[in-house]
């Protein structure tokens, strides 16, 4: 079995990833095998990077033969005593599956159980098209950030090259196989700074400043909209922008603008309990049976569920759920939803923070 160990010297991740865990008890890893089913392929390295003595480290097992499997899982598990918890690339997909199964395969008595986990793939995928990416493979990921690899061969162009490595024990293929692998541990380690972009959907958001503003639309009607200077606990490590259902963000570093359109107009508000009301066709209102009730009988009919509601003009900000109460509609079958922009709520910037996080949710569930 080959041992290969780094030291990454002046190197920084540019994320809090103490939130996690303590540094010292995090590891990172990463599987190279000749397949994707553990019955049918071979594991040859694992690879881990992990932070001792104030900087990031690298440790690789490869086995110079099919036999050694065993000796790479021993000396992993060996060295994982000390961590706790395990970050990996769509290692609950794959790598941390595989190894399960192999271990199963040799009989070596070892598991995950006791780990914490964090799967960068499974954190950053749901913001693919968010995030305009073609695909949420690592190497596109590290694209997006301008990190550049040595590497040059794909994970499937070095089964060949390992399969030629073991009846060949050359440098060339052994610095080959090495060298993917700690590019995949680095590009790790580059990558964490995508999580902002969960934290951003997935964490509280706080609403520094909050105006209205006018401006024309493409028409050249004055128009009014709610802006939202947002300020973030994890910066963004790329500017992004989205525009969705008339909502627009752009977000760089801590800072984030969050555009919402203002709708002055007319709206309904429906009473739920349509049933202890009447519907007043001339005044196309409707009323509480116990005021109604004083009402000429033919100026009114019982109220339905399609008109049973009042009417009021004022300025509207729209939702996607019924996070704010009472919602206001434009009609009894329209599925979109209002809320009044009153004097009270405009002091409430607490209020404004809850509001930008169900715009941001929205905006990521459109994408």
């Amino acid at each position: 079995m080959r041992i290969s160990e780094e030291t990454l010297d002046n190197f920084t991740i540019h994320y809090p990833l103490e939130r996690l865990a303590p540094l010292e008890r995090i590891l990172f890893v990463d599987i190279e095998t000749t397949g994707f089913t553990a019955r049918t392929s071979y594991l040859y390295l694992i690879g881990c990077a992990y932070y001792l003595a104030g900087k990031w480290r690298t440790i690789q097992w490869m086995a110079e033969s099919y036999e050694q499997e065993a000796d790479v899982l021993q000396a992993f598990f060996n060295f994982s005593k000390l961590y706790r918890c395990l970050i990996h690339f769509n290692g609950n997909n794959f790598d941390l599956p595989f190894i399960t199964q192999k271990c199963a395969q040799l009989s070596l008595p070892y598991s995950f159980d006791g780990f914490q986990g964090l799967d960068i793939y499974k954190r950053v995928a749901p913001y693919r098209y968010f995030l305009k990416l073609p695909n949420c493979k690592q190497k596109t990921l590290e694209q997006f950030l301008g990190i550049e690899r040595k590497d040059v061969f794909t994970g499937g162009e070095l089964i060949g090259i390992y399969h030629d490595y073991v009846k060949n024990l050359s440098e060339f293929s052994e610095n080959a196989l090495f060298l993917h692998n700690a590019d995949d541990l680095k590009g790790m380690l580059n990558t964490l700074p995508m999580l902002a972009f969960y934290d951003l959907f997935n964490q509280p958001v706080k609403a520094r400043k909050v105006q209205a503003n006018y401006y024309k639309d493409v028409y050249g009607c004055k128009r009014r909209e709610l802006v939202m200077t947002l300020q973030l606990d994890t910066p963004l490590p790329k500017a992004v922008s989205a525009n969705v259902n008339g909502c627009y963000f752009r977000g760089e570093g801590p800072d984030c603008t969050l555009k919402v359109p203002i709708y002055e107009e007319e709206l309904k508000y429906f009473y739920s309990n349509y049933h202890d009301y009447y519907y007043l066709p001339t005044e196309d209102v409707a009323l509480h049976k116990s005021v109604a009730g004083f009402v000429d009988k033919s100026c009114r009919i019982p109220a339905s569920a399609a008109n049973c509601y009042t009417r009021k003009h004022s300025n509207y900000l729209p939702q996607w759920d019924f996070l704010f109460q009472p919602f206001f509609k434009r009609d009894y079958k329209s599925r979109e939803l209002f809320f009044e922009l009153t004097d009270e709520l405009k002091r409430d910037r607490p209020a404004f923070s809850k509001y930008a996080a169900h715009v941001l949710s929205m905006m990521a569930s459109i994408y």
